[in-house]
């Protein structure tokens, strides 16, 4: 392949189809006017989970650009890039972070307005699995803190209403546009959980009269982390491109897209530009509740973990 006809493979997280389809041209262009080079970008998307067992099991990414920084270690554990790949880039390589919020259907007949709503008799709760989909790991992890903090910091009420809440899903999608269209196209439920951005693009496809967004009174800060995969942008001779592409993610123009495509910018002056999008809201980071995402992934989404106790007990 010469080096002005490169192509690039970004295998990502499944809701942010449309980002990218924004981000990666904008991109071009500006490659194209520093070097003289014409790239193409390619996209893989899938449950975040899915998509790191993709690239660790032959999916030859250049690049991985998760919702969960737990998949792109996933991916280094494999020798396919450096285990100190966080500290590549700013905000722990880190460009963009949206919150989990609710979707309701249009009068909110189910009066959901928090965490506690989810687990009434009768309300059916639409997320995708968090065994595969770090959106689902995100979601079930806010409703845990919600329920910890409201009980004293007591670590038994998180696990009573996970089981609660896990016990009105009827449906587990493997990633988040998944559940999406099972709450949307399907008709299936009275509320789903899912990013912020991804709510915001829903409403705006498929018209915002129809739904409602409920903001509760907690949610967690899902950070989107980005990497090199260094071993295959090596061997395909993309090491500079892929560089340059995931540095071009904190330039004042992708951070604009971002924000247009309802992500929340990591650059301050970008985020305040779009303060009217974005209202204000009380979060959490996992690694501040949970010990780190490895200590919360061993503990509740590992293979007999927390997760698969009280599913398997539905």
């Amino acid at each position: 392949m010469g080096a002005a006809d490169a192509e690039l493979l970004n295998a990502s997280y499944d809701v942010a189809r449309d980002v990218y389809r924004d981000l990666n041209p904008a991109f071009i262009a500006q490659y194209r006017a520093d070097t003289g080079k014409t790239v193409t970008i390619d996209q893989s998307h899938g449950g975040s989970s899915k998509q790191a067992r993709a690239v660790v099991d032959g999916l030859e990414a250049d690049v991985v650009t998760m919702n969960n920084p737990l998949d792109i270690d996933q991916v280094a554990r494999a020798g396919l890039l450096a285990p100190t790949w966080a500290g590549r880039l700013p905000n722990a390589s880190a460009p963009s972070w949206s919150p989990i919020l609710f979707l309701v259907r249009k009068g909110n007949p189910k009066k959901i307005r928090d965490w506690g709503d989810l687990v009434r008799p009768g309300v059916a709760v639409i997320l995708p699995n968090p065994k595969t989909s770090g959106n689902g790991r995100y979601s079930y992890l806010a409703g845990w803190e919600w329920a910890r903090r409201a009980n004293g910091g007591n670590d038994a009420a998180g696990e009573a209403y996970v089981r609660k809440l896990f016990a009105n899903v009827p449906v587990l999608d493997t990633g988040g546009r998944g559940a999406s269209t099972t709450f949307t196209q399907r008709g299936i439920g009275d509320v789903l959980l899912t990013f912020e951005n991804e709510i915001a693009l829903l409403r705006a496809e498929l018209g915002a009269s129809d739904y409602e967004v409920v903001v509760p009174s907690l949610t967690v800060r899902a950070d989107n982390p980005v990497a090199v995969v260094d071993k295959v942008a090596a061997k395909h001779g993309n090491g500079a491109l892929a560089a340059a592409y995931l540095t071009y993610h904190y330039t004042p123009a992708a951070q604009e897209i971002f924000a247009k495509n309802y992500l929340r910018p990591v650059d301050d002056a970008v985020l305040r530009r779009h303060g009217a999008t974005f209202p204000a809201l009380n979060t959490f980071r996992v690694d501040a509740a949970f010990g780190g995402w490895p200590e919360a992934q061993k503990r509740h989404f590992a293979d007999g973990g927390v997760f698969d106790r009280i599913y398997s007990q539905r």
